[in-house]
């Protein structure tokens, strides 16, 4: 086995197994034993995902039952990335959006075993939670997870502002503020006074350029996390589950390269709120054209895309559920940097329209 990536074992008892197999959408978790290099943890395990759960090959939620160190996390994200045929869309788009200046998780490719046997490569995702935010010396807070499309910053069809998300870390009294955050994105006379008290506004318009460049239809209305900073009381934007982007949807198809606007998806109405004002439209337009000139082209991304390609190769030829598909793979490099090439020249073209 080619030694570049960590390779994780699970040990679950059989009974435990099949307790995970009898419901996938159960996520009651079960005991097991996870074993990192040569060190062992006890965890507890359950599946994780929406559609993904269906599939053969499934994503995993892992805490661990051990108190861990002050700045190791308590919990693990397995992801499977089995409808990305290059499996590292999630990880070229977090880290092109970190290059932007966007605080975002960790990740790295690991090969599993269950008892031995290859379970296939993930991605580890770093969970976004108090450890997330002592690593990168930010204030304490509070942390929302945008857990459904209801998560889109408008007031209509919900039964309460704060449908659409979870709150992972903080109190129930921070709540309160999010529901003024919305409720202000949702006044139109005072938006342009009151949103740059509320929200980190060079965060959200450098979010809402890396989403719009890797075309992440699916993360403008959920999968992405709000940190509400308790010092100065500003929402920042956090990504998350990147896969669908770089051309590809949820389910692996094709998306064109100008299916979503330069100015986002409509759905999301803070967006389109910033959009309607000529001076955050104007700063959006700036960091657009220096992210086209500078980070989002295939010079800069081509040397990062055959790498991820290159060092993962091996261990697609040993995962179980892709090792046939070898030849879609390799033809996933040259599909991603001509996306980069046509939705650039998309956004260069309708920069003229900000």
């Amino acid at each position: 086995m080619p030694s570049s990536l960590p390779s994780f074992d699970l040990q679950l008892d059989q009974a435990d197994l099949q307790e995970l197999e009898r419901d996938v959408w159960n996520n009651t978790s079960v005991p097991a034993q996870l074993k990192i290099e040569d060190d062992a943890h006890d965890i507890h395990i359950r599946y994780r995902g929406s559609y993904t759960r269906e599939l053969e090959k499934k994503s995993y939620y892992i805490e661990f039952a051990k108190e861990p160190g002050s700045y190791e996390s308590p919990e693990m994200h397995l992801n499977a990335e089995s409808l990305d045929p290059s499996h590292f869309r999630n990880k070229l788009s977090l880290d092109f959006m970190r290059e932007l200046g966007i605080h975002t998780p960790e990740s790295q490719h690991v090969f599993i075993t269950l008892e031995g046997e290859p379970l296939g490569l993930y991605l580890q995702l770093e969970s976004v939670d108090e450890i997330y935010l002592k690593k990168r010396n930010l204030s304490q807070g509070t942390i929302y997870y945008a857990v459904s499309d209801k998560a889109d910053f408008s007031q209509k069809g919900k039964r309460g502002l704060t449908s659409g998300y979870q709150r992972k870390l903080g109190h129930m009294e921070d709540d309160h503020t999010l529901i003024h955050f919305i409720k202000r994105i949702n006044s139109p006379s005072t938006f342009q006074h009151e949103i740059p008290r509320l929200l980190h506004i060079e965060n959200y318009l450098r979010w809402l350029a890396g989403a719009v460049c890797t075309m992440n239809n699916d993360g403008f209305t959920h999968n992405y996390a709000l940190y509400l900073n308790r010092r100065d009381q500003q929402f920042s934007i956090i990504p998350w589950d990147y896969d669908a982007t770089f051309g590809r949807r949820v389910n692996g198809d094709v998306m064109e390269w100008d299916y979503v606007p330069i100015t986002g998806k409509t759905k999301n109405k803070l967006t389109t709120q910033l959009m309607k004002r000529s001076g955050f439209r104007k700063r959006y337009k700036n960091i657009l054209e220096e992210i086209l000139e500078t980070t989002f082209n295939v010079p800069h991304l081509e040397d990062k895309v055959m790498s991820l390609h290159s060092s993962l190769r091996p261990y697609i030829l040993m995962d179980p559920h892709f090792q046939k598909d070898i030849d879609v793979y390799d033809r996933e490099p040259s599909f991603i940097l001509q996306f980069i090439k046509d939705r650039g020249a998309y956004l260069r073209k309708e920069l003229r329209y900000l």
